[in-house]
């Protein structure tokens, strides 16, 4: 028969010590990281398919896993000159998109890169045309660059009219549940300002890493400073030259670091990065960057 050799007080005291050495309380653990997730797209204007159903194919030749589409021209027109605005052509993009088992990730109101936000009296028109449409395709980020001509760096004077425009988009975006990401000239401290400025949180910043390389900021404090909770999604290229891979002003893999240090996860975007040799070579420079991008924030 076992024998004690320690009394009865003392053998239950051993056992209590043991037992806190081994039931450590919970905080005492290494709190354990939740694996984050990066989608890689495309442009469907930038791969010379704007609003066409052969973006989706290109797409998924590429070997990205989806594409942002755009609203289509602007010009001097009331609003965007899309196609999707039919019920049949919406639902073509959407059956061909199953079938591939790609995204449609974001719509783009890229017709503001070059007319002006601040001042076209038909905008609230155009944005609730795009909102329609991403509610429609079931779509919950859109793009809308401030473009040329609202540059706030240039022509501060445009800030109130645009502020108060931003409101309103923020509210038409509020009631219809979805984000639109904004691309500013300001630096991140700007944005943040600006962002609380216009008070909703259904306005954000949909971030481009050419901006602050262009400009000489560091991008990885201009991504800290904005945080997880103002970045919709990323346009995660540089200015046209050489594929990401070859580029020595952004290390993506210090990227994703920082990215997994702000515990943001998301769409990666590719815009542009196409070899200045080759420019208009689709298949080659959109395929080497979306290979590249999922070889770092894919692996594993």
């Amino acid at each position: 028969m076992f024998q004690n050799p320690l009394g009865r007080r003392d053998f239950l005291r051993a056992g209590a010590v043991l037992a806190a050495g081994l039931l450590l309380p919970r905080a005492a653990y290494p709190a354990r990281r939740k694996k984050l997730t990066y989608k890689i797209a495309v442009v469907d204007l930038m791969i010379l398919k704007r609003q066409k159903l052969g973006a989706l194919q290109l797409t998924k030749d590429i070997g990205a896993d989806g594409v942002e589409v755009d609203m289509g021209g602007l010009g001097q027109r009331e609003t965007f000159d899309s196609q999707l605005a039919k019920p049949e052509i919406r639902q073509q993009f959407l059956d061909k998109a199953r079938e591939l088992n790609l995204e449609i990730c974001s719509l783009a109101m890229t017709g503001f890169y070059a007319q002006s936000f601040a001042t076209r009296p038909t905008y609230q028109r155009m944005v609730q045309d795009c909102l329609d449409t991403m509610r429609a395709m079931h779509v919950k980020v859109a793009f809308l660059p401030l473009g040329t001509q609202g540059d706030l760096v240039k022509n501060p004077e445009l800030r109130p009219a645009i502020v108060e425009r931003l409101k309103v988009v923020g509210h038409m975006a509020r009631k219809a549940g979805v984000v639109v990401g904004i691309e500013t000239s300001l630096d991140a401290k700007g944005e943040v300002e600006l962002l609380r400025e216009i008070g909703s949180k259904h306005i954000q910043i949909y971030f481009n890493f050419s901006n602050p390389l262009k400009e000489g900021r560091d991008l990885h404090q201009e991504l800290k400073t904005l945080g997880r909770k103002r970045i919709c999604q990323i346009h995660c290229t540089d200015e046209d030259g050489v594929w990401l891979e070859n580029n020595p002003r952004l290390d993506l893999r210090k990227v994703k670091q920082t990215l997994a240090d702000m515990n943001w996860q998301g769409w990666l975007v590719i815009e542009r990065s196409r070899d200045a040799t080759d420019p208009r070579n689709v298949k080659r420079n959109f395929g080497a960057n979306a290979a590249y991008l999922k070889s770092i924030f894919q692996a594993g």
